[in-house]
């Protein structure tokens, strides 16, 4: 399951410990860097620390598996690196990398990092070393997710995007999918990453060691300023800056809406995150949608057909560079074979009767080649829960027994279990036995029926800690450690409903900015259904006027049946509104990222007020804390 033991010497794993490849690729080039790497917002507030991670210079500890320890190593090392002339990254400033490229007019950014303050620190660190008298000409995003395009507003201006003086390029679909994910469902997403990326976790030998992907994540201001250019084939070049840049369009892969990129002139190719160093998700811990690994294979071996012949240097949105043609080929063939793997033999075995945990046990390590390789190693992803994404995604939620399709809700369930195993203080006496025998985790599972069935026992809570405690200790997936560690702490804590995440991925910096439909389809989900239900209204909304000046854009808002309806333009025949709303379309996403009013931002209100007052109090506000694992 790449999830060894961390008891297992290096001696006893497939792994060549004794290759110093990766650790001479993430150095080579490396010009200069903060010291200390540790960046503030305006406040004050320490948004990015790497220096956190200085202890990862030591030997593993038996609280970490030695093969995570040497991944974050590897990824804590930070700096401005030469990949080659003209094209540099700037590594360990966030989660992902920030790539800049040196054109004849300009300089193109690609993927400028979660925050502004961070992908500011690192535009700086570039002109500290390599001058200012390049001005940033267009940023590219290269997918849909925050960690490449957040820090947005740390590179450029709207202002200067408004202007054409910036362009802004993206993958075709980009602001549907950046807004399904980090607006629509972003709330619930940014619980679970809590665990995910272990967010309040010590930095420490037995707390956060990172994620495979990266150490950690940055909690600055997150922003999004909309595409100028969409890429919408395979093969579509731009000039930018002075720069020729040709794109392989990749949707459905590890995200929706994602994108590599070539530079022809400098045989270099930026491979988004389809290729990594580390075995990517199928589907994160987090929650996303399922994406599809035999796409992802398909549009693999699609790269390495157009651009390998073509291409010296391998770079990507995380991790390090690989140098020569042989291997990145190499890289990019086992990345491809380890997705076709997975998806392969997980439909092989569904079509065998396996359900998605039967399957997970049955796939517990790749073919040897695979195996034995540093950048298949199952960091972030792994192929346990990943062999359950590509059941899921065929076969959805219910595995086809009837026992499973009505059962009760968890709560409910613990109560029932608790009841019929005795008791909890019986369960917990049985669970010690477990434990003791070696197997954490039926323990683990048993004893969250007692915490659920009975939040107040302190015994099972402290049981089922520990139990959680070493099974991350033992994790290779730093995804799974954090999960565990995260639940141990708030066990222990009494955490969860206070619980708060960095401003990452909370979706309400980027409402700035949106357009339009995207933020009625915001306000919808917020809709409590079963209270709108009794009320029906028709609202107005006149976007982009001056002072008695005419609308630029306009829309009619339909509460119906508990469902709002955004129609562009006048209300259907027959329907009045009773509300005329006119304002600054800047004004409705501040209101939704709860800075401000529409009075406080000079709306302009006609007719019946009350009918918004009524609106905007049937909207449920996302709730940012709420408990994983008690109830």
């Amino acid at each position: 399951m790449s999830v060894p033991s961390a008891a297992t010497p290096p001696s006893a794993s497939p792994l060549d410990w004794d290759d110093p490849t990766d650790l001479a690729n993430a150095r080579r080039g490396r010009i200069g860097s903060l010291e200390p790497c540790v960046i503030k917002n305006a406040e004050g507030r320490v948004v990015w620390d790497n220096e956190r991670w200085s202890f990862l210079a030591g030997d593993c500890p038996d609280t970490a598996d030695p093969s995570l320890w040497r991944q974050g190593r590897l990824n804590s090392l930070h700096g401005l690196f030469e990949v080659v002339e003209g094209v540099y990254q700037i590594r360990g400033f966030d989660v992902s990398n920030m790539t800049v490229i040196e054109g004849r007019d300009g300089l193109v950014v690609v993927d400028p990092l979660i925050s502004e303050e961070c992908a500011a620190a690192a535009l700086a660190l570039y002109r500290r070393h390599r001058g200012d008298a390049l001005p940033v000409a267009a940023v590219v995003y290269s997918h849909s997710h925050t960690d490449h395009f957040g820090g947005v507003r740390g590179v450029t201006t709207d202002a200067d995007v408004a202007a054409g003086r910036v362009r802004i390029v993206a993958p075709d679909g980009f602001m549907e999918e950046a807004i399904s994910e980090n607006v629509v469902a972003g709330p619930a997403m940014l619980r679970r990453a809590q665990y995910m990326y272990g967010v309040g976790l010590p930095a420490a030998p037995d707390g956060a060691i990172g994620f495979g992907l990266g150490q950690g994540t940055s909690s600055g201001s997150v922003g999004l300023i909309p595409p100028t250019d969409l890429i919408t084939r395979t093969g579509q070049e731009l000039e930018l800056g002075g720069v020729r840049l040709e794109f392989q369009l990749t949707p459905g892969t590890e995200a929706p809406a994602e994108m590599n990129v070539h530079l022809p002139g400098r045989r270099v190719l930026l491979v988004a995150e389809n290729a990594n160093h580390t075995l990517h998700n199928v589907l994160t811990l987090r929650g996303a949608q399922v994406r599809d690994a035999s796409a992802w294979a398909g549009y693999l071996t699609e790269t390495i057909s157009l651009y390998a012949d073509r291409s010296d240097v391998l770079i990507g949105s995380h991790h390090w560079p690989t140098w020569g043609r042989a291997e990145l080929l190499t890289l990019l063939s086992e990345q491809r074979d380890a997705y076709a793997y997975l998806h392969d033999q997980s439909v092989r075995l569904m079509n065998q009767g396996l359900t998605g945990p039967e399957i997970a046990e049955e796939l517990a390590e790749f073919p040897p080649q695979l195996a034995a390789a540093w950048h298949a190693r199952g960091y972030y992803g792994s192929l346990s829960h990943n062999s359950k994404a590509v059941y899921q995604r065929y076969m959805g939620w219910f595995d086809g027994n009837p026992a499973h399709l009505w059962q009760h809700p968890p709560v409910e369930q613990a109560e029932r279990y608790v009841a019929f195993m005795g008791g909890a203080d019986a369960v917990v006496k049985k669970a010690r036995d477990t434990i003791e025998a070696g197997d954490l985790r039926f323990a683990a599972e048993v004893l969250g029926h007692v915490v659920f069935a009975e939040p107040g026992h302190e015994e099972a809570r402290e049981l089922q800690a520990d139990a959680f405690e070493r099974l991350a200790y033992a994790c290779e997936n730093g995804t799974w450690r954090n999960f565990y560690l995260s639940g141990a702490r708030d066990l222990r804590d009494h955490r969860g409903e206070d619980a708060r995440g960095s401003g990452s991925g909370s979706g309400g910096g980027m409402a700035w900015g949106l357009p339009a439909d995207q933020l009625f389809k915001a306000l919808a989900v917020r809709l409590d259904g079963p209270r709108a239900a009794a009320h029906r209204l028709v609202m107005r909304w006149e976007f982009g006027t001056g002072e008695g000046g005419p609308a630029d854009d306009a829309w009619t808002l339909l509460l119906a049946n508990g469902v709002l309806t955004p129609i562009h333009g006048d209300a259907p025949a027959g329907e009045r509104p009773s509300v005329t709303v006119r304002t600054e379309l800047a004004a409705l996403g501040g209101v939704l990222a709860g800075r401000t009013t529409l009075t406080e931002a000079g709306a302009r209100i006609e007719g019946d007020a009350s009918a918004l007052a009524l609106f905007f109090g049937l909207l449920q506000a996302p709730r940012r804390g709420f408990p994983i694992v008690t109830r």
